[in-house]
């Protein structure tokens, strides 16, 4: 049974092994709330969840710890509990999706536990987990439905209590639903005052379904570039605690997750993962009600592959209107260039790059297109290039 005294016996054990992570003031997120970010980005293993698959590996008995652990995950669990094994000096099996993160599969192998990989989401690996651990007797550490996990995250609703007394609300990813469990769990036992919002990508809403239809709800399939939260369903546990302790679950695009990463990378300097930039972007696009409050986001992961980064900066470029491309037909003459990229100049933007296509059918024969990528500063800024281009004559497709 999950209890307060649980979480203490948690943070204690933990207290050498885990980061009591730094909440940071950031102003820039929303200008309408006082936000701060509790930066478990920062962690060891590089996400939460060593809190939990530690505090879970430390309680087993020496007949479990002897026949090893086994467990599934999209990356960030399965670091947590191949640290957790090879500190503990247990064998350690983690199978996770063949789609996860290159980084996260490496580092997990750097943690010392034997890797397989199995094709599809966490749910498939999760069914691979059920028939090794049948056949080898492995103790299998869950990631998020098991109540000492559940104990080892709310460690993190204990510590944002005592870093920032006046919080108002708590923003919090969810996937399965073993952290916001935790931390709801936490937060509610000491102040039910406090709010406590959980946030999933659109593309996989398994927790939301599940509450708007009062029962656990498994999603055919999810889509999301959040990898550590793209779960089809969540746990017993966890729904029950949901359905108990959070106030509110919403959602929230992969494009604005873009957006919370890139403001996340240049207005206060840290990496997050898609799962771990989701509370911030419910926050910077206004989809809770928290104007006017102290609210805390938990930045659950920072183990995001480098090439992925590089796409999802570029989205979130777009996505909060720092390019744009413009697509110009005009006659084909000489100086025709010239006259756009002065209009450009003048305005102030940056031209990236400039492609040259010959007349679609439909228009005159004389006729080009010129495909012009942008940097620019808003979409405002964005609004008045194209506003300038036009009135001086350019047709803007």
């Amino acid at each position: 049974m999950l209890t307060l005294d649980k979480i203490y016996h948690a943070s204690y054990v933990l207290k050498d092994v885990a980061r009591k992570t730094d909440v940071l003031y950031a102003p820039k997120i929303n200008p309408d709330a006082n936000v701060y970010l509790k930066t478990e980005n920062l962690q060891n293993t590089g996400s939460f969840k060593l809190r939990g698959a530690y505090y879970k590996i430390s309680s087993l008995s020496d007949e479990e710890k002897a026949h090893g652990v086994i467990a599934c995950s999209a990356g960030n669990h399965a670091q947590g509990v191949a640290f957790a094994a090879t500190k503990n000096k247990i064998s350690s099996v983690i199978c996770l999706p063949d789609g996860a993160p290159i980084s996260k599969v490496e580092a997990t192998k750097g943690y010392g536990a034997q890797v397989v990989l199995v094709p599809g989401v966490y749910d498939d690996a999760y069914n691979k987990i059920l028939k090794k651990k049948k056949k080898k007797g492995y103790t299998f550490i869950h990631p998020f439905d098991d109540e000492d996990v559940i104990a080892g995250q709310g460690t993190i609703g204990l510590e944002i209590l005592s870093q920032l007394p006046q919080t108002d609300a708590v923003v919090v990813p969810v996937g399965g639903g073993g952290l916001i469990s935790g931390i709801a769990f936490a937060i509610k036992s000491l102040n039910p005052k406090i709010k406590v919002y959980g946030v999933q990508a659109e593309g996989a809403a398994s927790m939301v379904e599940s509450l708007k239809e009062e029962e656990i709800v498994q999603l055919e399939r999810v889509n999301t570039i959040a990898d550590g939260i793209k779960v089809k369903e969540p746990g017993n546990h966890t729904f029950d605690l949901c359905k108990k302790y959070v106030d509110e679950i919403v959602t929230v695009s992969d494009d604005e997750v873009a957006g919370a990463i890139l403001s996340l990378i240049e207005n206060q300097k840290l990496i997050t993962e898609g799962a771990g930039a989701v509370s911030v972007a419910a926050v910077m696009f206004n989809k809770l009600p928290v104007k006017g409050k102290n609210v805390v986001c938990v930045l659950s992961g920072g183990n995001i592959d480098v090439t992925i980064l590089s796409k999802v900066i570029e989205r979130g470029l777009l996505k909060s209107g720092r390019s744009d491309t413009l697509v110009i037909q005009l006659e084909d003459k000489p100086g025709q260039l010239q006259g756009v990229s002065a209009i450009i100049a003048q305005y102030g933007a940056n031209v990236t790059s400039v492609n040259y296509e010959k007349a679609s059918e439909g228009s005159n024969i004389t006729d080009c297109v010129l495909r012009i990528n942008l940097e620019t500063r808003n979409f405002d800024h964005i609004l008045s290039v194209r506003q300038g281009l036009e009135q001086a004559g350019f047709k803007l497709i």
